[in-house]
C-alpha cells in the first residue's frame, strides 16, 4: 500500500521568459511557446498559463470521474469541458483563478452526473492541490456529441 509519503511519479517544467517565452518538460517531450493573451494586451501567439492548466486539470480530472464510472460500471462516454478565468484580486492587487468544470456523460441523467462530479472534484489531486484557492463551479451538461 502507498503511503501519503511515497511518490508515485514526478514532472519537471522548465520556464524561460514567463508568460513571454518557451515552457518544455525536462525530457522535451513537450515543448510549447508561452504567451500573454492579445485579451491583456500581450502578442497571443502562444499558449498561456491558464489554457495549459485546463487542459492539465481537466484530464486529471476526467481520469477520476473514469475511476467512479468505474466503480459503478458505466460505460458511457464522458467529457469533461474546464474554462479557467483568471481574475484581478483585490487582496493583493494581483490576480486568482476561478475555474467551471462541467462533467457530461451520454445518456445519463443529469442529477446522477452532478453526484459523480462532486464525486470526482474531491478525488482529483489537481482538485485536491487548489481546494480553497481557486473558485469552483462543477456542473453536469448535457452530453454533445463531437465537442
Amino acid at each position: 500500500m502507498t503511503t501519503e509519503k511515497e511518490q508515485v511519479y514526478e514532472a519537471v517544467a522548465v520556464n524561460t521568459g514567463g508568460r513571454d517565452g518557451e515552457s518544455h518538460l525536462l525530457d522535451r517531450t513537450f515543448e510549447v511557446r508561452v504567451s500573454t493573451p492579445k485579451d491583456m494586451g500581450g502578442p497571443g501567439q502562444g499558449t498561456n498559463p491558464e489554457q495549459l492548466y485546463a487542459m492539465g486539470h481537466s484530464a486529471c480530472y476526467h481520469s477520476a470521474l473514469e475511476h467512479y464510472k468505474a466503480q459503478e460500471k458505466i460505460t458511457n462516454p464522458s467529457q469533461i469541458i474546464q474554462t479557467v478565468r483568471l481574475l484581478n484580486d483585490p487582496s493583493d492587487g494581483g490576480f486568482k483563478l476561478a475555474s467551471t468544470i462541467e462533467v457530461a456523460i451520454k445518456d445519463m441523467d443529469l442529477e446522477k452526473v452532478q453526484v459523480l462530479a462532486e464525486k470526482a472534484h474531491a478525488y482529483c489531486p489537481y482538485s485536491k492541490a487548489t481546494k480553497g484557492n481557486v473558485d469552483y463551479v462543477i456542473r453536469a451538461i448535457e452530453y454533445e456529441e463531437g465537442k
